[in-house]
Parts: structure tokens; sequence; C-alpha cells
């Protein structure tokens, strides 16, 4: 663990008879949180795919096998 992840770790022990919704989210999240600030990473891209995939199928009522459906999701 970096020292700043130490340093928010012993600040939401502090901050916790202050903020008791808000702490606990953040101790919930934490992995990601420090994920972000030490890798610069996020899911952005898997929720894109996400998206085009359900737009996708919401737009495919016409397609006549999944075959179809498989080809233009693999498109994307």
């Amino acid at each position: 663990m970096g020292e700043g992840t130490l340093g928010l770790i012993d600040w939401l022990q502090k901050a916790e008879p202050y903020y008791k919704k808000s702490v606990p989210r953040i101790k919930r999240w934490l992995a990601e949180v420090v994920g972000y600030f030490e890798q610069r990473t996020t899911k952005v891209i898997v929720e894109v795919i996400n998206h085009s995939l359900k737009l996708l199928k919401r737009s495919g009522f016409g397609f006549r096998n999944f075959n179809n459906f498989e080809t233009r999701a693999l498109l994307f």
C-alpha cells in the first residue's frame, strides 16, 4: 500500500463520526478508488461495450437467428 492509501484509511477512521453515510460507502469502494489513483484505470471501456450490446439487443428484434446478432455484436 502506498503512503496516500494509508493516509486515506487514517482519515476515514477519523472522519467516521462526522460522515456516517459517506465513510462506509468509501470503504466499500476503497479498492476501486485506490486503483484509479494508482493506475488511472476505470471500467469505462467495459461500460461502453455493455451499453452498445444492450442497444444492439433492443434494436435486434428483427434478427432471424442468434448468428446474425453475434455477427453484428462482433462488429462493435
